[in-house]
């Protein structure tokens, strides 16, 4: 027996509706969420996956981008109304209204939650005051004067977090930079287990830093390139489409979760058509200052890499050097002992026991055979020296 989510079963009535969201809770993963308005006001709370999706339009699959456990590229991605930000450290959703930061008690994001704090209601200050100078021109006038003096709220929060990603980057660039170059300078005048593993270390975090900036700077290119993904963050005009939509009526239509293909390139095609490329020149002249920016901090990792390899080339120039030194060494000795072989040789044929007649009072011939063969030795280890400095083999 079923009735009003109750069900009865063995003489027990068990509600079904509480064990559904029992198991919901369990299954997902409340995190801290920090709210941030118009005005600057700021609330933490939180919230899971279901929680953020009943506030904010927005599919689950969107909500994995910002999982900090999944390794998500830097994505910036343009919703029906909503922008899913996740740069680095920065793990945001972006409304018209409000945007959410996870993790606020993060070192990297306090700073960030402060700058919206700090910009966020100055320029909201400064709309309400020229709505209050142009309230008589009509609501139309009032419409085309926000758009065109007003920097959208959804822009000026993606600006703070640009800017953010942008000078952690920066930072992080510079003060490899300040460690790096005098350790290779280091390595270079003393070769050493030390010096190798601190420029080994060095040379790794350079290149997890690099691979950072370009998955920034690809995000960007991305956008840059399309101006339909571009035209897709316009939130603000797409709400005041929606509103002055003969089809929408007088409200503005319910977002409804039914189909995934929301936000397709075929919808940002006819958003793109209805305004027109020109539009998106705003945001166009944003993401491109930024850009720049990134490049200029690739480019500084370029240069240290190419540094790096440089050091590495005079190093290998200079073990090379040491090692063909070494090679010269076991060739001189190598050379002097078969001289010696030779020497020996003679020594054994006269030092053997045997009764010879011709060995007999001829004890002179001894110091003969000792010049001799000391003659024979040397030319020997002579003929052997500059035939190896003809080919090359030793050092001038």
């Amino acid at each position: 027996m079923r009735k009003r989510g109750m069900e009865r079963e063995e003489g027990l009535i068990v509600d079904v509706d509480y064990i559904q969201e029992s198991l919901k809770k369990k299954t997902t993963i409340s995190r801290s969420w920090i709210l941030i308005d118009t005005n600057g006001e700021s609330k933490i709370l939180e919230m899971d996956k279901y929680d953020i999706m009943q506030r904010v339009p927005i599919y689950a699959r969107d909500l994995r981008i910002l999982e900090p456990l999944l390794s998500y590229p830097s994505t910036i991605l343009g919703r029906d109304k909503a922008i899913v930000l996740n740069l680095e450290h920065i793990k945001a959703i972006i409304t018209t209204e409000e945007v959410m930061l996870q993790d606020p008690l993060d070192d990297n994001v306090v700073p960030i939650v402060e700058e919206l704090q700090k910009r966020l209601p100055s320029a909201n200050l400064n709309s309400q005051v020229q709505g209050d100078d142009e309230e008589n021109l009509g609501p139309q006038n009032d419409l085309d004067t926000s758009e065109e003096n007003e920097f959208p709220f959804e822009f000026r929060a993606l600006e703070v977090a640009l800017e953010a990603v942008c000078s952690f980057l920066d930072s992080r660039t510079s003060e490899l930079e300040v460690s790096a170059y005098p350790a290779l300078d280091e390595l270079t005048s003393k070769i050493n287990s030390r010096n190798l593993d601190r420029v080994r270390k060095l040379k790794s975090a350079m290149t997890r830093l690099t691979s950072r900036v370009v998955k920034v700077r690809d995000e960007l290119e991305q956008l840059l390139d399309d101006d339909d993904d571009m035209s897709e963050l316009y939130l603000s005009r797409k709400l005041v489409d929606d509103v002055s939509s003969p089809s929408s009526g007088n409200s503005i239509r319910k977002w409804v979760p039914a189909s995934p293909t929301l936000g397709s390139k075929k919808s940002r095609a006819s958003a793109a058509t209805t305004h027109g490329g020109s539009d998106v020149e705003e945001l166009e002249m944003l993401l491109e200052a930024y850009f720049t920016q990134v490049e200029g901090t690739l480019n500084k990792l370029t240069t240290l890499r190419e540094y790096i390899d440089d050091t590495e080339d005079y190093i290998n120039i200079q073990l090379d050097h040491h090692r063909n030194q070494l090679i010269q060494l076991e060739l001189f000795l190598s050379s002097g002992t078969v001289c010696l072989s030779v020497y020996s040789l003679v020594a054994a044929m006269f030092g053997m026991n045997i009764p010879y007649p011709w060995n007999e009072g001829h004890g002179y011939i001894f110091k003969w055979v000792i010049i001799l063969a000391s003659i024979v030795s040397a030319s020997i280890f002579m003929s052997i020296m500059i035939y190896a400095r003809h080919k090359g083999l030793t050092g001038s």
